[in-house]
Parts: structure tokens; sequence; C-alpha cells
């Protein structure tokens, strides 16, 4: 294995193709939340009957009763459950609960799931380093081998600033990369 500082650090063009790679995947996972992050429409029976449905943008209330849809009346009504909601201008005043159920709930960043986590032998980036540079870093040149002797820098740092011995967020991230064949090559001079 060849010798190296983890201390210096040269910007080439693997270090441009990691981080647009870390761009794209941070890019791929807002605009993937972007339509679960809105909270869907508010829904409650009324006690006389019918369905209160209240749309998230706007805060119109409408009433939906025997599949005929209204504007729900101005005032005061109560719910099937016995709480009240009022109605201004057409418009639902909000309740605790409708807040609480509008509060967003983001899935997380890809390849944080695995933190904490343990893992045998290896850690992933050690793994992905190995599979990409080769045996003895035969692959050592190519743009994915700098990229994950990166991540595996990056995991060590990780794992010694919070004294762990599972996965960190640069573990999953190398999971994740693992899954890209087109910067992350394997190594073909391994066997050779």
């Amino acid at each position: 294995m060849s010798k190296r500082s983890s201390v210096n650090f040269y910007w080439s063009p693997a270090t441009t193709g990691l981080c647009l790679y870390g761009l794209l995947l941070a890019l791929l996972w807002i605009f993937s939340t972007a339509g679960s992050a809105q909270a869907g429409e508010w829904t409650r029976e009324l006690r006389g009957g019918g369905m209160v449905i209240v749309d998230p943008a706007t805060n119109r209330a409408t009433l939906s009763r025997q599949g005929v849809m209204s504007p729900l009346p101005d005032g005061v009504h109560q719910l099937k459950d016995g709480s009240t909601i009022e109605i201004h201008s057409g418009i639902i005043v909000p309740t605790a609960d409708m807040l609480e159920s509008r509060q967003l709930k983001l899935p997380l960043p890809p390849g944080s799931q695995w933190i904490g986590k343990p893992f045998i032998g290896d850690s992933p980036c050690k793994r992905l380093v190995q599979r990409v540079c080769g045996v003895a870093e035969k692959c050592a040149s190519a743009t994915g081998c700098v990229a994950a002797q990166q991540l595996l820098d990056m995991e060590k740092q990780e794992r010694v600033r919070a004294a762990l011995k599972t996965m960190t967020y640069s573990s999953g991230q190398c999971l994740e990369a693992g899954k890209d064949t087109a910067i992350f090559v394997t190594c073909s001079l391994s066997n050779k």
C-alpha cells in the first residue's frame, strides 16, 4: 500500500468529482423530499355528519356530505370527537391538532440511516477503497480511488472524534457511493 498523508490536501479532478457527487446526492435528496414535505389534507368528521376537508396550502375548509362538496359555513363547528373548529370567511382557524399533523417529517439524507450500526470486518469505506483502488492500490490514480480514500479518511476522523467502533455518516456515504459504479469503478488490475 502506498504511503499518503491525510493532512495534506490538494484539489484534483478526483476532489472535484467527489464534490460534484456530494452535491448531486444532496440535490437528489432535496428534490425527492420536496413532494413529500408538504402535509396532506387535514380531514375530520363533523358531529352532525359529513367530513371537513382542509386544504393545507390555503386553509380553506370544505364540507363533504354524501359526495357533495361545499364550503363550510362561517362559525364554530363541533367535530365527532367532541372538539371544535372555527371558520372565518371560509378559512379555518388552525388547531393544535392540525398544526401538529402539518409538521414536516423529512426523510434522512442518504447514508445517515447507518449511523451507529455495527459492522463486521472492514468498514464500508475500507471495503470501498479495496474494491476501487485494488490490491496494493494498483488503481490508485483512478478518480474513484482518490474519492474513496477521502471518504475513508473522513470515516476514520469521525470515529476518532466520537470514539466510535460503529458506522459513521461517512460509512453510510461509502455504502451509497458503492452503488455508483460510474465513479467508483471496480479496479480490474486487482487480480493481476
